[in-house]
């Protein structure tokens, strides 16, 4: 964790090199302001039909942690709409949802 989904629609999913360079952008954020161990860091990208609302939406999963407070949270949401926008040319909905370990049960 963190897990950064985001779902575009199909038709407005950028080339691969576009992709490539948000995926490492989201990256930095992750290991950077989010200070995830990169091997816990996921991107995904799920081509949509859109229906109602913004045209991409952000689902970001992460562990909760003592130095994630608010401000760093509103910073990392900021800096991955900035890095969406880059992207796409497009507004995105972000969402972010943390979790105590306790509550996390995983593989791989």
């Amino acid at each position: 964790m963190p897990n950064v989904t985001i779902f575009l629609p199909a038709e407005a999913m950028p080339p691969d090199a576009m992709l490539s360079e948000l995926t490492d952008r989201c990256t930095e954020l992750c290991t950077g302001t989010l200070q995830a161990a990169l091997d816990n860091v996921h991107v995904i990208y799920v081509p949509v039909r859109h229906g109602r609302g913004h045209p991409i939406f952000a689902d970001i999963r992460y562990r909760l942690a003592e130095f994630r407070t608010p401000q760093i949270m509103e910073r990392f949401m900021a800096e991955l709409d900035d890095a969406i926008r880059q992207a796409t040319g497009l507004t995105t909905r972000i969402r972010c949802f943390g979790y105590t370990a306790s509550s996390l049960h995983a593989r791989n």
